[in-house]
């Protein structure tokens, strides 16, 4: 297998961005199957990897044999992420035929790192024998505000130092175990008081603030060698008007100079509300691309999803600094791919699913950490 970045099907310049162009783009999809424009979208646009949710989700071998499928519709020099949401409580993409695992915040109300770490490693071993190599976990995010209606228990805590260390022994836990593992929603997304999948949430904190409560779980990860960070679709506005996502200041300046995160830098979804129809589409990947987003998350509608792969690739044409971002965001893709993809060892057999271990594992954090 070549792990070298080559141009797929042509050697001119515009084949060059038209494939940064796709790796820079993970897609969804509408159902437990392929069928056949999702098929003509893929073979488009060539994208980085894919994501799954419950709509794809039948039981854990069609999921297995569907992330099987999904690899071999890309070139061998370009697997794909094969990615999922399982983070345990409320968001659990696949449930049926896994453990149900408790939420988070039971996780560390047990206040015992070993037990979290358990946790971080058996949940990782089910994602892993699902067929995916990326979790969107652990949330990174301090439950700072009550009134938040999206993140709550998804949260190790309120404590910012005790939300860092479940953070840290859980991207440890889980990248020992051949996984990718993604902190979220960069700078924090704890003390919102709206949904972004609804509208854009605004936090007027001042930044020392934002720097003692958001920023630590995140710092810690970053310090610990998480393989991605997550942006979030939120406004702080005593650094930026725009939302992270956008942000020069927020994931530029802060999250790369100054935290010092080498790794890729990924959206949330941009189908929602918080930044889809807010600015037109080549702005807002304009903003986001100079901002220093390498991967893009759009993850249902294709006519949307074809769009933005056409706009990544005139923004390389029309724009040099833009050209020169892509370049990096493909490289960065590459050394992530060499570090988590070559070589991965034995993938688990689906019976880890479900284990008697990992029922009693679940079933000792809700004992121990029921609020």
């Amino acid at each position: 297998m070549s792990w070298k970045v080559e141009a797929v099907g042509e050697t001119t310049s515009l084949a060059h961005r038209k494939r940064r162009a796709g790796q820079r783009v993970i897609l969804g999809f509408p159902g437990p199957s392929l069928d056949q424009e999702t098929r003509r979208v893929i073979q488009l646009i060539q994208p980085a990897g894919f994501v799954l949710f419950a709509r794809n989700v039948e039981e854990p071998a069609q999921v297995r044999e569907l992330n099987r499928e999904l690899q071999t519709l890309l070139p061998d020099g370009l697997p794909p992420l094969l990615t999922v949401d399982q983070e345990g409580g409320r968001v659990q993409r696949v449930r049926d035929g896994a453990t149900v695992w408790p939420p988070l915040r039971q996780v560390g109300n047990c206040r015992d790192l070993a037990l979290t770490r358990a946790f971080a490693e058996a949940l990782a071993d089910e994602v892993a024998a699902l067929g995916f190599n990326v979790n969107w976990a652990p949330c990174a995010d301090v439950d700072s505000n009550p009134d938040n209606p999206v993140i709550g228990d998804r949260s190790f805590g309120r404590d910012p130092g005790e939300v860092a260390q479940h953070v840290v022994t859980s991207v440890l836990a889980t990248q020992a175990r051949g996984m990718m593992a993604c902190v979220k929603h960069f700078p924090g997304h704890g003390d919102t008081r709206t949904d972004s999948h609804l509208e854009l949430p605004i936090v007027e904190k001042e930044r020392p603030d934002v720097e003692h409560t958001e920023l630590v779980p995140f710092k810690a990860a970053i310090q610990a060698g998480v393989a991605m960070v997550m942006g979030a679709h939120v406004v702080f506005p005593d650094y930026d008007e725009r939302p992270a996502t956008l942000s020069h200041r927020l994931l530029h300046q802060l999250l790369r100079e100054e935290l010092g995160h080498k790794g890729l830098v990924v959206s949330d979804d941009m189908e929602m509300k918080a930044v889809h129809g807010r600015f037109a589409l080549e702005e807002t990947l304009a903003y986001s691309t100079r901002a220093g987003l390498d991967i893009y998350l759009f993850c249902k509608d294709q006519q949307l999803q074809v769009a933005a792969y056409e706009q990544l690739i005139r923004l390389q044409e029309r724009d040099s600094a833009c050209d020169t971002l892509a370049e990096d965001s493909e490289k960065r893709l590459l050394h992530a791919r060499e570090t988590f993809l070559k070589g991965r060892g034995r993938v688990p057999d689906l019976d880890v699913l479900r284990s008697q271990r990992h029922k009693d594992l679940a079933l000792l954090i809700r004992a121990r950490g029921g609020e």
